[in-house]
């Protein structure tokens, strides 16, 4: 892959005023209308058709309000958007983050040993597999009790302190691969700038046998700084000794003075790009708490299967392609149906924490209302993401998608075998995301409810009236190759929809402006003479507010 160091002409276009996208406008008024059950009768092969593999991924997208008319102009849209040249500029590392000059090379953090990754004329895969090299060592070192603490503790507690993609990536693979995890060590991951947090993560632990690994590209994040300090004063005020931070404390971060500052030994220090995003780097060094916690055979082979879904996206036809399904699916019911949210349920206690890692994943990359050229959008984006695992949702919010009167799309995400064999738990499971989706989908109409006996006054409330969408996504177990292939799908569908809308996937100045008014309120908050307010009159009320009563 070859790339220069000028940043590249964006692909401008007209959405709204593309041919497929007017076509596609006349097609939804055709089928708009259009019930599940009708296209499931006229076409008895439907479940069978609209369905496509890859990388060992299952996807099941016929229960959607589509034909393969939608199917077919969706690629033709994405084909007049430029899609095919998108994916080629991602792959070969020009520089498509255009609001901060960058490439967006994630995909680099994955790639096998022996592929070249050139960015403005360096190779960068040698630099990615020494860092990957480096983390396999120190983990194993973690592991095995041959890295002391201070006192000669072996680590028994890894504690990652982060924020945004520097937490909820680590977070969501510990909880997601906590079955291949070293179950004789404790991990825990602070985020919250509330103490709250850092509390109840240490409580129980023995200092001396405790790592922290502190996360922060910069290593000037506010919220992770202010925790990591308080970390360090934890951890001196059982050790009493300076040199003590060196042994219980490690970084991911590319600022190696204010990390020695800190008193961090560099050489225990693991960097990483600024071509990697932060809600994208749960493969790069951010990732080092998984390593210890999986350990580095593990995080191999959760590389592996990013790859491989990497490569699937890159080189499956459209039609084919899974990520690209998964992207102009959502796309349909966002700019068409007006449809505004997207529920992600998996059906696997251990994914308990990927909707909210998607909600990052997805919504910061998309929330964005200019396109790539500055101009207000005149369409909408970024639908919002949400979901809990099956089958708790059952018990609480799938009424509301049943029988409310807002449309929700959903992804129900299963496996074949389950990591925790117990009587009939799993085919239970199982049994109930089917059921769920072919209950979305066809519902029950008046006359099968009188059929059951219903009394008249109750018939309404029991009609589920279907045609409620959902994608089935299945693989054959959850394991680490899984985990990496299923980031990846989404990875690049939230690209694929961006990508269409002509919008910046991978900046994310909407964080900026609460930053900086935030350190602006601090110091008012924290002085002890009554400062000069000169905000609105509501946050000058509750900062005088808050004053007053903190005390």
């Amino acid at each position: 892959m070859t790339t220069t160091n000028v940043t590249p002409k964006t692909h401008f276009f007209a959405l709204k005023e593309l041919p497929a996208w007017k076509t596609l406008e006349e097609h939804y008024q055709k089928i708009r209308n259009l019930h599940m059950r009708s296209l499931f009768t006229e076409d008895p092969q439907r479940g069978e058709r609209l369905s496509a593999e890859g990388a060992g991924i299952y996807l099941d997208y016929s229960k959607n309000r589509i034909t393969d008319e939608t199917i077919q102009l969706l690629v033709k849209l994405a084909g007049e958007c430029g899609f095919r040249e998108r994916i080629d500029s991602l792959f070969l590392g020009k520089k498509i983050n255009v609001t901060e000059v960058r490439a967006v090379l994630h995909i680099a953090l994955r790639a096998p040993k022996g592929e070249k990754i050139i960015v403005d004329g360096l190779d960068v895969a040698p630099e990615v597999h020494a860092v990957l090299d480096r983390m396999a060592v120190f983990a194993e070192q973690v592991r095995s009790g041959q890295w002391r603490g201070y006192s000669g503790h072996p680590i028994r507690n890894v504690i990652n302190i982060g924020i945004g993609g520097s937490d909820l990536g680590p977070v969501m693979a510990y909880e997601a691969l906590k079955h291949y995890s070293k179950r004789d060590m404790t991990f825990r991951f602070v985020s919250n700038v509330d103490g709250t947090d850092f509390e109840e993560a240490t409580r129980d632990l023995n200092p001396e046998e405790t790592l922290f690994i502190i996360s922060s590209k910069t290593f000037t994040t506010i919220e992770t700084m202010t925790n990591a300090h308080t970390a360090r004063e934890w951890t001196l005020k059982a050790l009493h000794h300076k040199e003590s931070i060196a042994r219980h404390f490690v970084s991911v971060s590319t600022n190696a003075q204010e990390v020695s500052k800190f008193g961090i030994d560099t050489a225990n220090m693991f960097g990483f790009w600024d071509w990697v995003g932060g809600r994208y780097s749960m493969d790069s060094a951010i990732g080092l708490s998984t390593m210890i916690a999986i350990g580095p055979d593990n995080f191999h082979s959760m590389l592996s299967g990013f790859h491989e879904m990497d490569e699937h996206f890159r080189t499956a036809p459209f039609e084919k392609n899974l990520p690209v399904l998964l992207g102009l699916i959502s796309l349909w019911y966002n700019n068409f149906f007006g449809a505004q949210t997207v529920a992600v349920l998996p059906y696997n206690q251990y994914l308990k924490r990927f909707p909210a890692y998607l909600q990052q994943l997805t919504m910061e990359s998309n929330g964005k209302h200019v396109t790539l050229d500055g101009v207000n959008v005149d369409y909408d984006t970024g639908p919002v993401y949400w979901g809990e695992p099956g089958t708790n949702g059952q018990h609480s919010f799938y009424q509301l998608i049943h029988q409310g009167t807002r449309l929700i799309p959903c992804d129900f995400i299963g496996f074949c075998q389950t990591l925790n064999p117990i009587g009939s738990h799993h085919d239970l499971l199982m049994a109930n995301l089917f059921a769920q989706t072919e209950a979305l989908a066809f519902g029950k109409t008046e006359d099968e409810v009188r059929a059951e006996g219903t009394p008249d006054w109750l018939v309404p409330h029991r009609v589920f009236e279907g045609n409620r969408p959902s994608n089935t996504i299945l693989a054959e177990r959850l394991t680490p190759e899984t985990l990496g292939k299923l980031v990846a799908l989404y990875e690049h569908s939230v690209f694929t929809q961006g990508a269409i809308w002509r919008i910046d996937s991978f900046d994310q100045w909407g964080v900026e402006l609460g930053k900086m008014l935030a350190k602006r309120i601090i110091p008012e908050l924290e002085s002890g003479t009554e400062p000069q307010l000169k905000h609105d009159s509501s946050t000058n009320a509750l900062i005088r507010r808050y004053r007053r009563l903190k005390s």
